[in-house]
């Protein structure tokens, strides 16, 4: 283990608060909608049921709530952006699978209509923490781009994202050191966690990073895998979830 590592074990663990919120549904109406990338829709949604709306965190969810012919299918989605004084909620589609939700945004326009509840909580990290490595798939870009938007000057952030190709690269507007990686690679790959691990062994970690990981579940289960067994990096700096799992819908897991 290096002296950065022993120096990272040697740290508090940063403060989580956790927050719940309540829950309630809410109906909202489509005010805008954009491709942002070919594979990435950024839909607007407003309505006075975003009057109490509140989320803390860049990887809060919430539920959408789509009506099918088997009654309704629901699946987690983070906040991209609220504005509060125009209650607006901006979400951002991964057009990566057919299911029932990604039709809706596929065929959505000004005017229609969704269903929305939560989040149902907030994990707060501490402000305190002014390094961060992010890593993620598509799924994960929503989050990831809202915790590049939204940090402060002085903030540090790597961040390594798996595309399906150059087209799909973003561009973030934000105050924060961004130092910024794309994975490119087909999605039929996207349980293949080695783009993302090719870019990662080549980062220089330093204490006091928090490591924030998102993507197909097998594919954060290898990376935290990495980070812990082959770079002993401590699990209280690090954050991961598998925000879907291949071949199972509105699935996610945990590893924290």
């Amino acid at each position: 283990m290096d002296n950065n590592q022993n120096r990272n074990h040697s740290l508090p663990a940063p403060q989580i608060e956790r927050v719940r919120h309540e829950l309630r549904r809410r109906a909202l109406t489509v005010a805008d909608v954009t491709d942002i990338t070919p594979g990435m829709r950024r839909i607007v949604l407003t309505g006075d049921d975003l009057a109490d709306f509140v989320s803390l965190a860049p990887d809060d969810h919430v539920k959408i709530f789509v009506p099918t012919a088997e009654g309704e299918a629901r699946r987690d989605y983070t906040p991209r952006r609220y504005d509060n004084n125009a209650r607006t909620l901006t979400i951002d589609f991964a057009l990566h699978e057919a299911g029932p939700v990604t039709q809706w945004a596929i065929d959505a326009s000004p005017g229609a209509t969704l269903a929305i509840g939560g989040p149902r909580g907030s994990a707060v990290i501490s402000a305190d923490v002014a390094r961060w490595l992010l890593v993620g798939d598509e799924t994960a870009l929503p989050a990831m781009g809202r915790r590049i938007d939204e940090s402060r000057a002085g903030t540090e952030i790597t961040a390594i994202a798996a595309v399906a190709g150059p087209a799909e690269r973003q561009t973030f507007d934000t105050q924060a050191d961004l130092n910024l990686h794309w994975a490119e690679r087909p999605l039929s790959d996207s349980t293949n966690a080695e783009p993302l691990l090719s870019i990662l062994r080549g980062v220089d970690i330093q204490p006091g990073t928090f490591v924030w990981v998102a993507a197909e579940a097998s594919v954060t289960r290898a990376v935290r895998e990495y980070l812990v067994t082959e770079r002993g990096y401590p699990l209280h700096w690090i954050k991961a979830s598998g925000y879907w799992v291949k071949g199972k819908a509105d699935t996610t897991e945990k590893f924290d």
